[in-house]
């Protein structure tokens, strides 16, 4: 299989002239591809190009190879860029824990991709090579600051046909995440939202930005709390409601307003010990944090013992709050390529679109993750990698 994998891609190197985006079909060049990696946890310091990151092959027959056209980076790599979450995401990697600590790298991030399939395994059927497409990478896989990147088939989709790569990359993460936490956590969907007052907690960052322009889509009222710069965004997006964070007292804000059959925390922090109050009691409200400690647990506690710690937490406040008739649950993203190809369909029909604040050129990756680091962000941060290799 490996061969068969290596004798296709080299043929495709050769009808391009021998060459592929700076890629050569020498011996000694064709399993390797240009890449920003880590090999420490750190700050920025730690972001090193390289043209000899390891070519990603087909292990599995359900598995896809995507040249990489567009990344979009999120919160989460700049955490992961600092170890969080690595004991977790090292169990995932190695279950039975064979490999010695520090395996992971020279480790690749980047969680959303927009590219073309170059290779299929023998058993996927939904794509060919060629097919464009998009996808949201799970944190324990390498990443689409690269070249080239290997996923299951069932984490991709088709790309939407009215978006560029560098638009299709902002979404997939942030529509994965926004998914899982309204529609499989939420219990919110295209039938049963006509009417529901959704909160969106940060709606102005890449998750609340998709956040509000689905359940619009739905027919759901949304209310959104933002710094009164971003207003315009949301509103432009369709919220009906926008709540000034920086003009007083949110939390008292909010009170004025009839109260939500969902809501959505971007924020974390102190949030929580007020907005569950802003809930419809005794009518299945629920209350969805993206902002848990679970990784956090991990980390500091190692494997067992932080899942026990997560587990009695949440737990605990589950049955707080559903003393007072409303449900409080965490959210966490979930890779799905079905999921995908839902959003897609949205997208098409002029539903939904991406809000891109800036885009990078692959060699301005640590620029990127600066501007990320500021914070207070009006969309995605975006970085384009097929053009910029073939300049």
């Amino acid at each position: 299989m490996h061969l068969m994998c290596r004798r296709w891609l080299v043929s495709t190197l050769r009808a391009h002239g021998g060459h592929f985006r700076g890629f050569s079909v020498s011996a000694s060049r064709n399993t390797v591809m240009t890449a920003w990696v880590i090999d420490k946890y750190g700050k920025n310091e730690v972001l090193r190009l390289t043209k000899n990151a390891p070519l990603p092959i087909v292990h599995y027959p359900n598995e896809v190879i995507v040249k990489v056209h567009a990344a979009g980076l999120n919160p989460l790599d700049i955490s992961m860029r600092g170890g969080y979450g690595a004991a977790t995401m090292a169990m995932k990697r190695d279950p039975l824990n064979m490999n010695q600590s520090g395996s992971e790298f020279p480790l690749i991030l980047g969680r959303d991709v927009s590219g073309e399939i170059m290779e299929c395994g023998l058993d996927v059927k939904y794509f060919k090579p060629g097919d464009q497409v998009w996808a949201a990478i799970p944190p324990w896989k390498q990443g689409s600051l690269a070249e080239f990147v290997v996923l299951s088939a069932n984490e991709v989709s088709h790309k939407p046909n009215t978006l560029s790569h560098a638009e299709a990359s902002s979404v997939p993460y942030v529509a994965c995440t926004a998914w899982s936490v309204i529609v499989n956590t939420g219990g919110l969907n295209k039938d049963n939202s006509a009417k529901k007052r959704v909160l969106i907690l940060g709606g102005s960052g890449g998750v609340g930005t998709f956040a509000i322009q689905m359940v619009k889509a739905w027919g759901a009222h949304v209310t959104v709390t933002c710094s009164q710069n971003a207003e315009r965004l949301v509103r432009d997006l369709g919220a009906d409601d926008v709540v000034d964070y920086t003009a007083g007292s949110v939390e008292k804000q909010l009170q004025t307003l009839q109260k939500f059959d969902l809501i959505l925390d971007n924020i974390g922090g102190d949030t929580e010990k007020w907005a569950l109050d802003l809930l419809k009691p005794w009518n299945g409200a629920k209350y969805v944090t993206l902002v848990t400690p679970f990784l956090q647990n991990t980390d500091r506690l190692g494997l067992a013992d932080g899942m026990m710690q997560t587990g009695v937490t949440v737990a605990c406040k589950v049955l707080k709050h559903l003393r007072k008739g409303v449900h409080y649950r965490w959210g966490f993203f979930a890779p799905s390529g079905p999921t995908l190809d839902d959003i897609s369909e949205m997208v098409d029909a002029g539903k939904i679109r991406p809000v891109l604040e800036e885009v990078f050129s692959f060699a301005q990756v640590p620029e990127a993750f600066q501007k990320m680091e500021q914070g207070h962000a009006r969309g995605k941060t975006v970085v384009t990698i097929t053009e910029d290799l073939n300049e």
